[in-house]
């Protein structure tokens, strides 16, 4: 079985089939190594790791910035048989002290000088990044003056595997408080090959692939990095940057496949369409996760470039890809698509757990309802929304350290994301159940809410969360970030919303930002929205 072995066995079996093929390319540095180069490279770092004391099992916290040392020490952590925790460098001390306290890493490889490790009361040890091969940067093999070369044999084969932790993704949940995701070698083998079974092949060993997404979160580490190890293809990392320097790496570098965030997509398409269409002119893939696809974004993007922008959704706990429309091979506005092969779906009953009877009315010229009649359990337009549930082998295995909440008995997972399912069984995401406003004991989805303040002209972007209120429980507050040069009142707000929206919908507090707080990868903070200070609005 595939998922049977580890996951840096991707390196080697890519190195065995192309050992000259270029496996990561790094503009910015002037960097590109082959698979050849690249798995003796991650050999020597395992190698580092060991003689720093790490044995199999313990953890290694990883926190470098994007580019090829940091794949390096993902990869050099796996074949040293550890537990890989990475952890992004904008994280405050704060939050990486709470992560080191919870996995107890044994060695923490970061940049040198980094002020948040040093700060670390007992953590383990603390070493640089691990240093690409000396001599030529595109060399076939580590090179007799590479540091940590290591000569063949003292490296013992990985013997953890399978239902083994490979990887702890971080990730705060509903909770608030960071719990760490463990994910084995199976999971994410399986997550692999799953995506890898889709036609056309998302990613092929011919392609390039941009690795824009910061890769100590699961999307981009997933989906990214080491699908394209699964592939034996090509990375292209590209740190975080604008739109234009985006387009110049990606038609330099020739890349074919480009998996983003919505804002990207979106931040992509202000740049004129004639320099927007001759910079993607090598690619033939566009995908998009991490955060809501609006109907808006898709038809300009297509508009604009030709390109189609497929549509998925996941989270760090399956691995990361659950659905993609590109299992049906087209975009539809608002969906995101049927489970991968593999992966079984269906919605329950958040309060019985029991699962829906099936999928609601074909939702093809989909509009949410307005008006007042919406009755708990629907969408508002007649569908039966559930919790998602999902089973399937790349599931992790419970939060560390003890494997609590993870999949049931029967091998079944419920998400926190509340959908239904179209006739075609794509699926539709309404919200997280954690983000629902109840407003008087009915309930809100902001993602309606947001898609009515999105159709304002004024309006470039929106986000709604729940407010405290004494009269109802909570109220529904809108932060708008509006287009250049207009002007909104939040009586004229709210005026909008009540044309195409049940009464308690409409927002009570209205506020204007100039940008929306978001995550790594592109998601609202919604947070930090609640921790907006506002005025008390008259009623």
């Amino acid at each position: 079985m595939v998922s049977s072995g580890n996951l840096v066995d991707l390196v080697a079996a890519a190195a065995r089939r192309g050992p000259d093929h270029p496996a990561f390319v790094e503009p910015a540095q002037g960097l590109a190594l082959s698979w050849s180069a690249t798995a003796a490279t991650v050999d020597a770092e395992a190698a580092r790791l060991v003689a720093a004391g790490v044995r199999p099992g313990d953890r290694v916290l990883v926190r470098l910035r994007q580019g090829i040392p940091l794949c390096i020490a993902l990869l050099g952590g796996l074949r040293a048989d550890a537990v890989v925790v990475p952890v992004g460098t904008q994280s405050t001390e704060r939050e990486l002290g709470v992560i080191a306290a919870d996995c107890a890493p044994v060695v923490i490889v970061a940049e040198d000088g980094d002020p948040a490790v040093a700060a670390l009361a007992g953590a383990g040890a603390v070493l640089g990044p691990p240093r690409p091969p000396a001599g030529s940067p595109t060399a076939g093999s580590a090179g007799p003056g590479a540091p940590g070369t290591v000569r063949e044999g003292v490296l013992a084969v990985p013997t953890r595997g399978g239902e083994d932790i490979a990887l702890l993704g971080y990730t705060s949940g509903t909770t608030g408080r960071p719990r760490g995701v463990r994910l084995s070698h199976r999971a994410l083998l399986a997550n692999r090959a799953q995506t890898g079974a889709l036609r056309p092949n998302p990613i092929s060993p011919a392609d390039r692939v941009l690795l824009h997404l910061p890769l100590f979160h699961i999307y981009g580490l997933g989906a990214g990095l080491l699908q394209v190890c699964w592939a034996g293809a090509t990375g292209v990392l590209v740190d975080r940057v604008e739109p234009e320097d985006v387009l110049a790496a990606v038609h330099r570098e020739r890349v074919t496949v480009v998996a983003g965030v919505p804002s990207m997509f979106r931040a992509l398409l202000e740049v004129p369409r004639e320099r927007l269409r001759a910079g993607l002119d090598t690619v033939r893939l566009c995908t998009a996760g991490g955060a809501p696809l609006s109907r808006e974004l898709l038809a300009r993007f297509r508009e604009e470039t030709g390109l189609e922008l497929f549509e998925g959704y996941g989270m760090t706990e399956t691995g990361p890809v659950l659905t993609s429309t590109l299992v049906a091979g087209r975009a539809k506005p608002g969906s995101v698509g049927r489970p991968l092969p593999g992966i079984e779906l269906r919605l329950v009953d958040p309060s019985t757990g029991q699962p829906l009877d099936g999928p609601g009315e074909p939702a093809a010229g989909h509009e949410w309802d307005d008006g007042d009649d919406d009755e708990p359990g629907s969408d508002g337009d007649g569908h039966d929304t559930g919790l998602v549930s999902v089973r399937g082998e790349n599931l992790f295995s419970g939060y560390w350290p003890d494997g609590a909440d993870g999949p049931d008995d029967e091998g079944w997972f419920r998400t926190c994301d509340v959908g239904y399912l179209d006739a075609d069984g794509d699926l539709y995401l309404v919200d997280r159940a954690g983000d629902l406003i109840i407003v008087n004991g009915f309930n809100v989805y902001p993602r309606e809410v947001e898609q009515v303040l999105g159709g304002h002209p004024s309006v470039a972007e929106a986000a709604v969360v729940g407010v405290p209120d004494q009269r109802t429980g909570e109220a529904v507050m809108a932060v708008l970030v509006l287009a250049p040069g207009a002007e909104l009142t939040a009586e004229q707000v709210r005026e909008h919303c009540a044309a195409g929206l049940a009464r308690y919908k409409v927002p009570t507090v209205v506020e204007i930002v100039d940008r929306l707080p978001r995550s790594a990868t592109g998601k609202i903070t919604r947070g930090e929205l609640r921790a907006i200070p506002r005025p008390v609005e008259p009623r």
